[in-house]
């Protein structure tokens, strides 16, 4: 473990880290739109002296951290991108664009990594090997990592580690969640169009009623899982989310039914198994009722998957900096992230990092329209962070 101490510098940040990320929030940008964010996060790496790309991945920003040794690759991934959420918090930092919000802490783990910029640069002496900031966007449509993966984020260097933090809401202010295996599922969404003959509301027996076999598709889909899976061998999520139908009068049976949905797995063949069965069942179920229909499934994340020997190496480390009280060591979420891209095949890990606080008001959901976080896990992710890195490119670490 390395000598510094990362908790005292790191709270000696906490007031520009606070300016920086109200900052952020007030200036929210979707996926693919953060021009701003990536200025910014540009303009204060180069500040730091950090080798920056920017363009990466469309708006995505690299900065490396280069240290006087050589040694290994640290790929330290931060998401930047809002969503398209009406903000309804009534705090002076609260978005100024209409309809978008940093609604997970995204501007957060923007803050953390700049923070942990500041404070590893001063080391750059003691360091063998460097780190490799990596500010992705798009994180929230999945499509962000491999835009940077296309454009070369994985070589030149290439990662010999990954690692990533999440602001965590269902963890309370000075917990840390760090499990090993899955923690974050595999996400895919599906998209079913099921083709029938339209006609008179009147008339039924006259058409071929998509509406009907819809409605048995949806209620045979929301079975599969609990008849197709054992629910003591990993976790299967499946829902549809969206019925869309060509027509829109009382009086009209359509001729087309769209029906969307998403599914989440901890296991790539689980995903692959559901992808099988969605098909086979609303293709059998189709044909039974005189209707045609298309499937498409797209497989948008992988599992987020922990390394064992890593998650043990931090599990150490941060027990040591806030007490092995404060570890969750099964927390774990159907949720999915895209880091899973970044660390595919090769070791990482992404920890959990509570941000919530019931007793000031700051424990509503990731997502929702009044989202917000406590501002001291700021100060904490960049400590936490830091020594992270540390352990892996500091030449007085263990």
């Amino acid at each position: 473990m390395s000598r510094i101490d990362f908790k005292a510098e790191a709270a000696a940040l906490r007031d520009e880290m606070v300016a920086r990320r109200r900052d952020l929030h007030r200036h929210p940008e979707l996926a693919f739109e953060e021009v701003r964010t990536a200025a910014l996060i540009a303009d204060e790496l180069r500040n730091l002296g950090l080798e920056v790309q920017t363009g990466v991945g469309r708006t995505g920003v690299v900065g490396i951290l280069e240290g006087d040794q050589d040694g290994p690759t640290i790929l330290y991934r931060a998401d930047m991108d809002a969503l398209p959420i009406q903000e309804e918090n009534d705090v002076d930092y609260a978005s100024q664009t209409p309809g978008v919000m940093h609604a997970c802490g995204h501007d957060g783990h923007v803050t953390i990594a700049l923070g942990v910029a500041k404070l590893l640069v001063r080391q750059r002496r003691q360091m063998a090997g460097r780190v490799k900031f990596v500010f992705q966007p798009a994180e929230e449509t999945g499509a962000g990592a491999r835009a940077m993966i296309d454009d070369g984020v994985l070589i030149d260097p290439a990662p010999d580690v990954t690692i990533g933090l999440h602001l965590w809401n269902p963890l309370s202010i000075g917990q840390v969640g760090i499990a090993e295996g899955a923690v974050m599922a595999g996400s895919s969404i599906f998209q079913i169009i099921i083709q029938g003959r339209g006609g008179h509301a009147a008339m039924p027996y006259t058409t071929i009623d998509p509406v009907v076999c819809a409605s048995q598709v949806v209620m045979a889909l929301h079975a599969l899982v609990g008849r197709r899976f054992n629910a003591m061998e990993g976790a299967v999520v499946l829902s549809v989310t969206s019925l869309e139908t060509s027509s829109k009068a009382y009086n009209v049976i359509p001729e087309q039914v769209e029906i969307r949905g998403t599914f989440r797995t901890f296991d790539a063949e689980a995903s692959r198994q559901l992808e099988q069965y969605i098909c086979e069942t609303t293709e059998s179920l189709c044909r039974s009722m005189n209707c045609s229909v298309k499937v498409r499934v797209d497989h948008q994340t992988f599992p987020v998957v922990n390394h064992p020997e890593m998650v043990a190496r931090l599990r150490r480390l941060f027990g040591r900096m806030i007490g092995e009280d404060r570890l969750d060591t099964n927390a774990r979420t159907m949720a999915a992230e895209d880091v899973s891209f970044l660390m595919n095949d090769r070791p990482g890990v992404y920890f959990f990092l509570g941000s919530s606080n019931k007793d000031r008001g700051l424990n509503y959901d990731h997502h929702h329209p009044r989202f917000d976080f406590d501002e001291d896990a700021l100060p904490l992710g960049v400590a936490l962070m830091s020594a992270a890195l540390a352990d892996f490119v500091l030449n007085d670490g263990e």
